[in-house]
């Protein structure tokens, strides 16, 4: 065998989630027009986009909460198009999800949180539940007493942790984070992507990530994709995608500030 043939069964093996002519529409709208993409095992993989590219749409199809009009998603060797209710909740429980703002319940403690999924998905004991709710609490940075505690009773960053460790209940696969940096101060958002890729270390699990935040993007990012004129315009890593001459991409990467802040560490990549 080849070392092309070779290199493309690797990339084949390796691929997580692939995306393949997607179509979307809500109405007389068209969000996706043959939209495709890869992401890989074990990579932290950006999809960034302007305003209304369908960046949250997408990542909810790759989810199972929207279908695409046309097109094929595959997730861990499911084709979504295809699959059986069975199939789809097993598939549930190997990926974990932080929404933007967290989307914890208001009305249960940060163990509640954390303990739903493993109520809901498995039979282990209220002993076994509470040391796993520990453990995840321990996970993220989060001291014990946290697990009492209310959201409301929490600061913003507090609460992107707690959700982060619900995300990771279920110990998936994937994990999928919707602009995890947003409404934290610098300090507490380069924390917190310090963090992801910890835990991708630690737990091998692959991470999906909406973001704007260009430290993150620079910083933690491996590959990304960029939606723009309802279809990725460029996918790769960091130093391929600024080679993109496409308008979108100039205008965000390529300004003076970010050339003068980040264009020097492309050089390493």
């Amino acid at each position: 065998m080849s070392l092309k043939q070779n290199t493309v069964q690797d990339t084949v093996q390796n691929t997580v989630i692939e995306a393949k002519g997607i179509v979307t529409r809500f109405g007389e709208r068209t969000i996706h027009d043959n939209l495709s993409l890869h992401i890989e095992k074990n990579e932290i993989y950006g999809i960034l986009g302007e305003s209304g590219s369908g960046k949250s749409v997408l990542m909810k199809e790759m989810i199972m909460l929207l279908k695409p009009n046309a097109g094929e998603m595959t997730v861990l060797g499911h084709n979504l198009n295809a699959i059986s209710f069975k199939e789809a909740q097993a598939l549930r429980r190997d990926w974990g999800v932080l929404f933007q703002f967290g989307a914890l319940y208001s009305s249960m403690t940060i163990a509640e949180n954390i303990e739903v999924q493993l109520k809901e998905y498995t039979d282990i004991s209220k002993e076994m539940r509470d040391k796993l709710v520990q453990s995840k609490i321990h996970l993220v940075g989060l001291d014990p007493h946290v697990a009492a505690l209310y959201p409301s009773e929490m600061s913003g960053g507090m609460i992107k942790r707690a959700a982060l460790a619900r995300a990771l209940a279920m110990e998936p696969k994937l994990l999928f984070l919707d602009e995890p940096t947003s409404g934290l101060d610098p300090v507490g958002a380069r924390n917190f992507d310090s963090l992801i890729v910890e835990l991708r270390d630690i737990l091998g699990i692959t991470v999906v990530m909406i973001t704007h935040d260009l430290d993150s993007i620079f910083g933690i990012v491996d590959r990304m994709a960029i939606l723009a004129d309802k279809h990725v315009v460029a996918e790769g890593p960091l130093k391929n995608v600024l080679q993109s001459q496409h308008p979108f991409v100039e205008d965000f990467f390529k300004n003076d500030y970010t050339k003068q802040k980040y264009l020097d560490k492309v050089e390493h990549v």
